[in-house]
């Protein structure tokens, strides 16, 4: 009995052994939930520990300890943290995010538009900056330690080095204000013609491929060098094959797996760092609707936005987990 255990070993085991592919693929999405489920209850109590009070602010000078203490008693701010936070969360899992302090609108309706809009910008700026910083990183490693190479890598350290509200600013001193080529603020709004959001946006979305682009570039640079580096592809420039075909055809397939994940970051940052954009551009995205929600103590709504972007960045990064391992040849042909 026990020799046929332990042939077959338990099931876990069984399955492990059987679909590597699958169970490392079920492993990160249980990982991700659990690691979501602890942002929640942080956020949660992060958002409660923030100094000031929504009834005192909202109530102004005429605020009393009565008036205070039916405000309170009517948002239920009066109830233990813990029943309030596990009522929220169950209105999470069904997609209501509460009712807005302030406006006494649904939370999930305005987040609805306002997270829209982050996405466009977003999604608008990654077409650009992806393809570019995967292009940028083979073409300095074709000319790596020449001209092209130190050139590309200079600037993209003076790209790193700058913080995004700068270059920001930059963009609108130079392209809004002194040529006036570009719009300034960054406003759109439901209806708008999609070439007329495009060259709204265009200030917020060089700054975010700016952002983004040197370190997709320097990684993408250091992952494909790292590959060159080895035996065979020494050989393979050996027996004649140009750079340039032994880095599209040979190196950058197998520094897949580091690229897809610095991507995937990148990616999250794109959506959960627009907020400091979305506030120098004025755009109204889900930054921009996260720090007014903070100015007046709106707390649904600070939470709503915080659990939003932290779940977008959990989602990226679990994907890029996932293709990273699907990329990964031992993975995918167990023997």
């Amino acid at each position: 009995m026990s020799n046929s255990a332990e042939a077959g070993g338990t099931p876990a085991r069984s399955l492990r052994e059987r679909f590597p592919l699958l169970t490392l693929i079920f492993e990160r999405f249980l990982l991700s939930l659990l690691l979501l489920f602890a942002v929640s209850v942080l956020i949660f109590a992060g958002v409660e520990a923030l100094p000031g009070d929504f009834a005192s602010t909202y109530l102004g000078q005429s605020a009393t300890p009565e008036t205070i203490a039916n405000i309170r008693a009517e948002l239920g701010l009066d109830r233990p943290v813990v029943t309030r936070y596990f009522d929220w969360l169950g209105g999470v899992v069904q997609g209501d995010f509460g009712t807005s302090w302030a406006s006494r609108n649904s939370v999930s309706e305005q987040v609805g538009k306002r997270l829209g809009n982050s996405l466009f910008l977003a999604s608008f700026a990654a077409i650009i900056a992806v393809p570019l910083a995967i292009g940028l990183g083979m073409l300095s490693v074709h000319f790596r330690d020449r001209m092209p190479d130190k050139i590309i890598n200079v600037i993209s350290l003076a790209a790193i080095s700058l913080p995004e509200f700068f270059i920001g600013y930059l963009l609108i001193l130079y392209f809004a204000v002194n040529f006036g080529i570009a719009t300034f603020p960054a406003t759109v709004y439901e209806g708008m013609g999609f070439l007329e959001r495009i060259q709204t946006i265009a200030l917020p979305t060089a700054t975010l491929v700016l952002v983004v682009l040197a370190h997709m570039m320097r990684m993408t640079r250091a992952a494909i060098l790292s590959v060159m580096s080895s035996a065979y592809m020494e050989t393979a420039e050996l027996k004649g094959l140009s750079s340039w075909r032994a880095i599209v055809k040979h190196a950058a397939p197998n520094a897949l797996a580091p690229i897809i994940n610095v991507v995937a970051l990148n990616l999250a940052y794109l959506v959960v760092g627009v907020v400091v954009v979305e506030v120098v551009f004025v755009y109204p995205g889900m930054g921009q609707y996260m720090v007014d929600a903070v100015t007046v103590r709106d707390m649904p709504v600070v939470q709503a936005c915080g659990l939003i972007f932290a779940a977008v960045y959990i989602l990226l990064n679990m994907v890029a987990d996932i293709l990273a391992i699907v990329a990964n040849p031992r993975l995918r042909h167990p023997r």
